[in-house]
């Protein structure tokens, strides 16, 4: 953990310092009705697509905007108990993981356990066969093609119909993303091949092929346009505003060299918060960072491939593979004392700026928004009207800010507020635009402040160029049902927030997470290393290790220690609220007890190992070293998460949600090898090692 607490002490300072030099001013940010709007979009948040309502069909919005209101109004979207800074807090967002049967994700140290999609089985066994190839094209360039071991009711009978079609909508939502932003970075890609080829022909390129790159950049930049509520594309439109956006892209050329040479210095101590111990983790760190690399994890057969911690590789050209979907809802009327962004000045914040984390590399994030009424709406309006919303007594606010509670998006969950921005800048005088850029910007413009006859506020969400104190920021506004992408690179070189509007809001966001070690395949496949080192004799059941190679018992402790505190404690830790709505990982869980079971009677087995006299005493110091390792860990973990379980925070949620202390067991327990408390233990293995 020292790592994420040097990193979170480092962002402080740096959100101090640039704080301090902000002082009173702001730093511009622009609007749709901003002139540059479009002109900013282009040059600086080339990764954000828009897709208004009306590119989705209305048969995908009414089934997506019904699963959304049956799953709240069953219970299945619930607010976390997450780790901020050293303490626990409640987030103000209430949330539910859906996604490929075994995966999880992991934000602020929390591991969310997904609900299966429930598509038809056949349906079902080729996408999961799709996702599984493309996670297994690499784990850095070795093809390692896994199968996730699923309980025999993956598909059936562990959630009731109506949760189960909510799931399958929601399968369907992502199925379509999967195409559409393939389509979106081919474009993406296309275009910035064209600028590369008209960067060519403006600095002296040859003459040949002039009218070929010309008509192809006139494409990729109508293709790169913001797209209207109409769904007609915005182009620029002359051959002076051409070649003004020549010299304005080799001015930006040189603008994002500079950049990049800051960022070399500052992102590699900006990644998301580093989330300990057990899962893969995504650091934003570019490859001149001089920050060390996190340390080495034994990694399951086949061998581990070179570099110390195996993830997920970079994302190659064809449908993209979202494996989860982390669902949101958010309803300001109940989220107390949200914070004002700092920055920018761009309004309330219901999530703080922050990067998405434990997401493949350069892989995309799309964004379902879906606007409802309020709580407090709800209940001033007629019991007719209250089936949209659904009922969620615990959804509200937790007396916390939002933007430091839950720390993370209802667009990603993940890293709170860490974002850090720096001196005003100047957003220039930008573009008038066409007649038809001005009036889809003052329609834009209309949607954000004036949504209705209500005159009620829009959600937005807000980007900004992370560590960067020139650009201008950016403010998005999001009608129900639009969705947006952030593709290529943004995710890594910028950081969003999520400004609050006058509606409740649901939000559908759909990852590609890292599956190295998140997913249940994977920690099965640990758990029969680590047992692999027991033996049984099948006549008498005497039990004794294979090997006592120093290497193979710290190998398996580590997983030993990565069962109980990655998955059984985590699993648990969020209460009996799965099995209250799903049953698909019960089976799994309890297997994964039993084998933690078995690895503590391994524990027992060398610790009698360690202290015969017999053993030879060379052997016997390296073997007890190990041990007093794993077991002083293992004992601090402990303690930390029964000191969580009992916090007066988590006093506060109902008996179904509250943190369950397991595995936990009395001194007395005579299924149990080992006591609970190794403190004297622990005690014994040193005063072994003081005599040696």
């Amino acid at each position: 953990m020292k790592r994420s607490d040097d990193s979170e002490r480092e962002k402080r300072r740096k959100r101090r310092r640039l704080l301090q030099e902000l002082g009173d001013q702001r730093i511009p940010f622009l609007s749709p009705s901003d002139p540059g709007f479009q002109q900013l979009w282009e040059s600086s948040y080339t990764g954000l697509a828009l897709r208004p309502s009306g590119a989705l069909p209305d048969s995908l919005h009414e089934r997506v905007q019904q699963a959304l209101c049956t799953l709240r109004r069953r219970g299945c979207l619930l607010r976390d108990l997450v780790r901020v800074r050293e303490r626990d807090v409640l987030t103000a967002v209430s949330r539910a993981l859906l996604g490929q049967p075994g995966h999880t994700y992991r934000y602020l140290d929390t591991r969310l356990f997904a609900i299966p999609w429930h598509a038809d089985d056949q349906t079902q066994a080729q996408a999961q066969t799709q996702a599984e190839a493309e996670a297994a094209t690499a784990e850095n360039g070795n093809k390692i093609k896994t199968k996730t071991a699923l309980p025999s009711t993956a598909a059936e009978g562990c959630c009731d119909p109506d949760v189960r079609a909510a799931c399958r909508a929601l399968w369907e939502l992502n199925r379509f993303f999967c195409q559409d932003v393939e389509k979106e970075q081919e474009a993406l890609r296309h275009r910035k091949d064209c600028r590369k080829d008209k960067s060519h022909v403006t600095r002296g390129g040859p003459d040949k092929g002039t009218d070929e790159q010309g008509e192809g950049t006139s494409e990729g930049t109508s293709e790169g346009m913001c797209v209207t509520r109409e769904g007609t594309t915005e182009g620029r439109e002359g051959e002076e505003e051409e070649e003004q956006l020549e010299e304005d892209e080799e001015e930006e050329e040189d603008k994002e060299t500079e950049i990049e040479m800051k960022e070399d210095e500052l992102t590699k101590e900006e990644g998301e918060l580093d989330t300990g111990q057990g899962c893969s983790h995504t650091t934003n760190i570019t490859p001149s960072s001089s920050s060390s690399p996190p340390p080495p994890t034994p990694t399951p057969p086949p061998p581990p491939p070179p570099p110390p911690q195996a993830q997920c590789a970079p994302l190659q050209a064809g449908p993209v593979p979202f494996n989860i979907t982390l669902l949101n809802y958010m309803d300001p009327s109940s989220m107390s004392q949200l914070k004002e962004e700092p920055y920018y000045g761009m309004g309330k914040m219901a999530v703080g700026w922050h990067h998405d984390e434990n997401l493949v590399p350069l892989s995309p994030v799309a964004v379902y928004n879906f606007s409802c009424p309020s709580e407090k709406a709800v209940q001033e309006s007629e019991p007719a009207g209250a089936g949209d919303a659904g009922k969620d007594t615990h959804s509200g606010g937790s007396g916390e800010s939002s933007a430091e509670a839950p720390g993370t998006s209802s667009e990603a969950g993940d890293a709170g507020d860490a974002g850090d921005s720096g001196d005003p800048s100047d957003p220039g005088e930008g573009d008038s635009g066409t007649a038809a850029e001005r009036e889809a910007k003052a329609q834009a413009s209309r949607a954000e402040v004036d949504s209705g006859e209500d005159k009620q506020v829009s959600w937005r969400v807000g980007l900004k160029v992370a560590w960067d104190i020139h650009t201008p920021g950016l403010a998005l506004p999001l009608q129900s049902g639009d969705c947006y992408y952030m593709t290529d690179d943004l995710n890594r070189t910028h950081q969003h927030c999520v400004l609050a509007g006058d509606t409740a809001r649901f939000s559908s966001t759909h990852r590609v997470a890292q599956c190295s070690t998140g997913t249940l395949d994977y920690i099965q496949r640990r758990c029969a290393e680590a047992l692999h080192n027991l033996k049984v004799d099948p006549d008498t059941g005497t039990r004794t290790l294979h090997s006592l190679l120093p290497s193979t018992l710290e190998h398996c402790e580590e997983i030993h220690n990565e069962v109980e505190f990655e998955w059984l404690r985590q699993y648990w830790f969020q209460g009996r609220r799965y099995a209250r709505f799903c049953s698909w990982w019960s089976q799994p869980m309890e297997q994964l007890e039993k084998d933690w079971r078995q690895m503590e009677a391994m524990t027992h087995l060398l610790l009698g190992v360690v202290e015969d006299e017999s053993t030879a005493q060379e052997q016997r110091g390296e073997m007890a070293d190990t041990l007093l390792n794993a077991l002083t860990d293992r004992q601090q973990h402990r303690q930390t998460w029964r000191d969580r379980c009992q916090s007066s925070l988590a006093q506060t949620l109902p008996p179904e949600e509250a943190p369950v202390d397991r595995p936990y067991w009395g001194p007395d327990d005579p299924d149990m090898p080992l006591p609970f408390d190794l403190a004297d233990i622990i005690s014994r293995v040193e005063s072994l090692l003081w005599r040696m």
